[in-house]
């Protein structure tokens, strides 16, 4: 038998000490949830925002009625996202958001159907309101008081009044067409 030389045996057990290093090297996921939403302290990863579904708050909401047909239903809430074919008389809205810098949401609305006719909307507790559902969203922050946005009666007044225009209304430049009527006389 054959004695196994240095130069084969160093470079194996090198090699063997860098693999079992490897295994319980952390990654960089492992790392970002131990130092929040950091990775190793110091750099936040760009986070993709996933939105998915319909966003239904209260005010849309509370316009369905039970007894409304399906293609009103559709109208006012939009496609279904899951509208089972063993289950036909069930739609699904399901909503679901995630932004960096905001909590995560997911809220299922249930439509539940007799033939055409709407029987009942199973609407979760914590459905938003518009408003609501935007300040949820908003992560810009803004500092300082809020723009101004309309003018008050006496800074309308205060404003030139526009001048009116000397020129008499100019005749049509170019040919003259005309196009027979739409409609046949009677």
């Amino acid at each position: 038998m054959r004695p196994i030389s240095r130069t084969v045996t160093l470079p194996v057990a090198a090699l063997a000490a860098l693999l079992a290093g490897c295994s319980s090297m952390p990654s960089l996921s492992d790392l970002a949830s131990v130092t929040g939403d950091k990775v190793l302290g110091l750099v936040t990863p760009y986070r993709v925002e996933v939105v998915q579904g319909n966003v239904l708050t209260k005010e849309l909401v509370s316009k369905v009625k039970p007894g409304m047909p399906r293609a009103q239903i559709r109208d006012l809430l939009g496609s279904p996202m899951l509208a089972d074919a063993f289950h036909e008389d069930r739609w699904d809205y399901v909503f679901t958001i995630q932004r960096q810098g905001a909590p995560k949401q997911h809220r299922k609305v249930v439509a539940l159907f007799e033939g055409d006719k709407l029987k009942t909307l199973e609407v979760p507790d914590d459905l938003p309101s518009e408003n609501e559902f935007v300040a949820a969203i908003n992560t810009f922050k803004p500092t300082g008081p809020a723009p101004k946005l309309s003018l008050t009666e006496a800074e309308r007044k205060a404003l030139p009044t526009p001048a009116k225009s000397a020129e008499p209304t100019q005749e049509p430049i170019g040919p003259v067409r005309t196009y027979p009527p739409l409609e046949p006389r009677t």
